[in-house]
Parts: C-alpha cells; structure tokens; sequence
C-alpha cells in the first residue's frame, strides 16, 4: 500500500515536472517568437526606406521634371562668355530636368550620352543625353530657326572635323547661334565669329570638364 502511494506521488512529481518545462518551452518559444517578429519588421523597414531613399537619389521612374540647376546663376565675362556661378549636380536620373537654361549647360542627366565625336544631328535632343556629353568634355553648338543656312553649314563642318563636339538644332533657345560647354555658355555673330574658334579652343576637353578623357563615342544617336 506503501509503495503504491510512493508510485502516486512520484509520478505526479513527474508529471508536475513535465508540466514545468512543457510551460518553460512555451515561454521560450513565444519569447524568440515575438523577437523573430520583432527583427523582421524591424528589416521591412529598414529596407523600405533604403528603397526610397535609392529611388529618390536616382530618381527612380518618376517622370516629373526637376531643376539641377536652380541654385546659382549666370555672370558674363568680359569675353562674352557666360559662366555659371552655383553647383551644377551631376546625378544620373531617368526622370526629365527642368534645366535653368536653354540649352543647358550641366546638371542632373541621363545615364547615356549623346554621341560627340563631331556628330551633327538634324533634329532636336533630349537635353538630358546631350548634358552628359558637356560632362565629358563635348562642345555643343546649337542654332535655331533664324540661323543662316550658310552658317549651319560650316558650323557642321568644324564640328565633323573637331572630336568632343556635336550639333543640332534647338528652336526654343534665345539667340539664331549659340555654344555650350559645362558650366559656360556663349553667343556667336555666325560661323566666321572668331569667338567660335576661341571657345572650342578652350573649352573642348577643357579645365571646366568634370570626366576628362571620358567617352564620345558608343552612345546614344539619330
């Protein structure tokens, strides 16, 4: 009789003890539970806002304009040149640029370049491609409807023959001829302008270049 109440009791101090750790296990478990979840949200964050922050500094697929250019503002030379004063950014975005001038000479541009080994272009740019070729150092020679043929013509001729410049034409800028490098800028009388052979002297593969030496070539063209 002894030994069956001492059977009892050792098997309920058993069961007691298993009922302990069974309880024990599920402390543990709900505890790496909640830090398991805890550590997930925590990198669900984490990551959604290194996706917003990676889209807002390459611009992501937005297709509203920004201004890379707003901060600063043009001061002519005594040359007639016009150089920027401010910070021109230099972001690749996929987005359009609203761009401080026209044509522009630096800011935020597309990944891909405009072909600039002496290209002429009979129609209009996307001014994103072209600003990435000033980057590289490109002279851009832009005229519009008031132009002279006989000008265009042998304003197309230098730059066939001259490597890191391109040309095309651009209806909406302010004057019939004009030149562009990054970050300067300036207006020509037509293509016997001495000013013409003055700036590509200066300024194609110039010092203002931010990638000297960078491509002109295995861009983009028409």
């Amino acid at each position: 009789m002894g030994s069956a109440k001492k059977d009892s009791t050792a098997r309920k101090a058993r069961i007691e003890e298993m009922r302990r750790a069974e309880q024990s296990r599920e402390r543990r478990n709900r505890i790496l539970t909640i830090a398991a979840s805890v550590v997930i949200v925590c990198g669900l964050v984490v990551g959604g806002v290194v996706l917003v922050r990676s889209q807002s500094d390459d611009g992501g697929s937005d297709t509203a304009a920004s201004d890379s250019s707003a901060k600063g503002k043009f001061v002519t030379g005594k040359d007639g040149v016009r150089t920027w004063q401010g910070k021109l950014a230099r972001n690749h975005v996929t987005k359009a640029v609203k761009y401080a001038s026209e044509p522009p000479v630096g800011g935020d541009h597309n990944q891909a370049w405009m072909n600039c080994n002496g290209d002429v272009y009979t129609e209009e740019l996307d001014n994103t491609n072209a600003v990435h070729s000033l980057e590289h150092g490109a002279v851009w020679v832009t005229y519009n409807a008031d132009a002279k043929k006989a000008d265009i013509d042998a304003l197309a001729a230098k730059v066939k023959k001259t490597p890191y410049t391109l040309m095309s034409p651009m209806d909406d800028q302010k004057d019939p001829i004009m030149l562009s490098a990054w970050g300067h800028q300036r207006t020509v009388k037509g293509a016997s302008d001495p000013d013409v052979d003055a700036f590509f002297e200066k300024f194609v593969q110039g010092e203002q270049t931010p990638e000297p030496g960078a491509a002109c070539t295995n861009g983009l063209s028409q």
